[in-house]
């Protein structure tokens, strides 16, 4: 298992003085599966005036809060200490065939927050669209293991777009970043996601972060200086959701900490919400994940 250090700061500088503010932060991770929280904590400046925690509907951490001073920034640090184990990387050959799984996808009668059911439809920020079928058609041939042909969107994608933090934002459509060629890890999320739902199979996206400080001898990762995103694949009930990282063509194990799940990124927004201001407003963030100890 994996210790590690998680910081990140965001910070907005507004034009002009806001008077009201209301946000949802996502920014804090819970215990499940193989992360343990170990210790966490938030500081938000100015201090809210509301402010309270849940969950949303697929499980993520939430936090609600006013702003009801006039403040002219805001400021949020979450800092969190978490245990990972690595995954348990089920063998791509021996997943079912793709048919099969989009077939037991669209016959899924539960509705639990993990159902493939919610990961196989056009969302907000991915559509389903022919150009992303075309893409992806030739990869899945009749009978191929669904993971086999995941892994090699992935790949493709890698290969064939170019890593470009100045090509995109927030708002960028996926078919924008597709026809470019160019993005970020949100946009190469998206646009496997958006392949993989054209073929009928369920997507979903995660957000969290990676390692920043690579292992001796070891590459930075694509991504490691900002929050991060990849695709968690469904492949049947057995093998359950694979975690595959299109921006670094590589499987989830030990150097992604995850902390947020849904259909895109309007279901993970790290903070969303309202304000009242008509001028305009600036964001810096800045992310640490750092490895504390190693546990034989």
């Amino acid at each position: 298992m994996t210790v590690y250090d998680i910081r990140q700061t965001t910070s907005y500088a507004y034009g002009s003085f806001v008077p009201f503010a209301a946000h949802v932060l996502r920014l804090m991770p819970l215990s499940a599966g193989r992360l343990d929280v170990l210790d966490c904590d938030m500081v938000i400046d100015p201090v809210p005036s509301e402010y309270a925690v849940g969950r949303d509907f697929f499980g993520n951490a939430t936090t609600h809060i006013t702003l009801k001073a006039p403040h002219n920034r805001l400021t949020v640090e979450s800092r969190s200490v978490v245990r990972l184990a690595p995954c348990e990387l089920v063998e791509p050959r021996d997943t079912p065939p793709w048919e099969e799984v989009r077939h037991w996808a669209h016959e899924t009668a539960g509705l639990a927050r993990r159902s493939p059911a919610h990961q196989i439809f056009a969302s907000r920020h991915v559509p389903l669209d022919a150009a992303f079928l075309d893409y992806a058609a030739a990869l899945f041939p009749p009978g191929r293991p669904v993971l086999e042909g995941a892994l090699a969107l992935m790949e493709r994608i890698r290969a064939e777009f170019t890593y470009d933090p100045h090509a995109t934002d927030v708002m960028t459509p996926a078919r924008v970043a597709f026809a470019t060629r160019r993005g970020v890890c949100q946009d190469f999320a998206h646009i496997m996601i958006g392949c993989l739902r054209s073929l009928g199979l369920p997507a979903a996206y995660v957000s969290g972060y990676l390692r920043t400080h690579p292992l001796p001898g070891m590459a930075r990762l694509e991504g490691a200086d900002a929050m991060h995103a990849w695709v968690s694949v469904w492949c049947g009930e057995e093998a359950g959701w694979q975690d595959l990282d299109p921006t670094n063509a590589m499987r989830v194990e030990r150097d992604h900490v995850p902390l947020a799940f849904g259909r895109d990124y309007s279901d993970v927004s790290p903070i969303d919400g309202v304000i009242f201001d008509s001028g305009r407003h600036s964001l810096s963030v800045a992310v640490d994940v750092c490895e504390r100890v190693e546990d034989a």
